[in-house]
């Protein structure tokens, strides 16, 4: 297939749903406008010691306002070896904030590169992907978060880990012990940035699926995280962005990924720009791709997820 093509495709409708953590500071304490905490109260579960690496955070951005917002969990890219901070976390953070939402960089666990399959594989990263989901769900009031507003956006592996969260939820336990668990994990809209989604061949990117489920994966593990064979039609109303020059992820990732999504129903918006390396971020002065911000900016006007003027 000609990979050099511009393409700008729009079918919108409608879904929604619901979904926890514990602070590393005084509930009374007033929050900063980034607030760092731990994502689980206790040890997570499969930690396996007690360094940054083993404790996920949250990275919180709040932003001032009268009424409750809509709030996103930011997954940054990686590889599943590490977190691409700067630009597909902070900046991405900073962008919200100035469109009145507030954030959450979720720091989730990691197999690290080069380490002999220690670290953290399948399913620590989406425990850790869900448990933010459902953090700021929990804590909506204290946040002054809109419970049913509750998205989630990655990057490249992140994009992965985003629609792995966006295809295997957690439903809501309303007689948990856990507070967490009482509600929903499923976010309300995704955002994909040029995603790993295959975690077969040919179009895999062969790093993450690695490093996320090994050398020598299990076949029903590859399906299982194969996510544009997990998608439903409850699978959350998805607006995914690419370019057609990446080398790292084929674009083949995303056409499949929406493709799943059309033949479900699910409300979703792909645009694929002809220019443009893997890992671009807000893809600012580059030709094409950089209006993906003000598109994506659009689609969340479009789903009510922007403040009222």
């Amino acid at each position: 297939m000609n990979r050099r093509f511009f393409a700008s495709l729009i079918f919108l409708p409608l879904a929604v749903l619901s979904a926890t953590l514990a602070w590393a500071q005084d509930a009374n304490s007033e929050p900063s406008p980034r607030t760092t905490v731990l994502l689980w109260p206790n040890r997570p579960p499969g930690a396996g010691g007690n360094e940054d690496g083993d404790l996920p955070q949250l990275i919180i951005t709040q932003v001032a306002s009268e009424v409750p917002t809509a709030a996103v969990v930011i997954l940054p890219g990686g590889g599943y070896h590490g977190h691409a901070m700067g630009h597909e976390g902070y900046e991405f953070a900073d962008w919200f904030a100035a469109m009145g939402i507030q954030s959450a960089i979720c720091t989730y666990r990691l197999r690290g590169k080069g380490n002999d399959g220690k670290g953290y594989g399948h399913p620590r990263p989406m425990q850790d992907a869900q448990r933010a989901i459902q953090t700021l769900r929990v804590r909506a009031k204290e946040l002054n978060i809109d419970p049913e507003r509750v998205g989630v956006i990655g990057f490249s592996a992140g994009g992965h880990l985003c629609s792995t969260v966006s295809t295997h939820f957690l439903d809501a336990k309303p007689t948990a012990e856990d507070l967490i668990a009482r509600v929903s994990s499923r976010p309300d809209f995704s955002i994909l940035c040029y995603p790993v989604i295959a975690f077969d061949k040919p179009y895999t990117h062969r790093g993450s699926q690695q490093n996320l489920i090994g050398t020598d994966p299990d076949p029903k593990l590859i399906e299982e995280l194969s996510n544009e064979r997990q998608v439903t039609k409850n699978t959350p109303p998805t607006f995914i962005f690419h370019t057609a020059a990446d080398k790292v992820v084929p674009v083949e990732n995303s056409l499949q990924y929406y493709l799943a999504l059309q033949r479900n129903g699910v409300p979703s918006e792909l645009h694929v720009f002809p220019a443009g390396r893997h890992g671009v971020g807000l893809a600012q002065q580059l030709p094409g791709a950089s209006q993906w911000p003000d598109l994506c900016r659009d689609w969340l006007k479009r789903l009510e997820m922007l403040p009222k003027l």
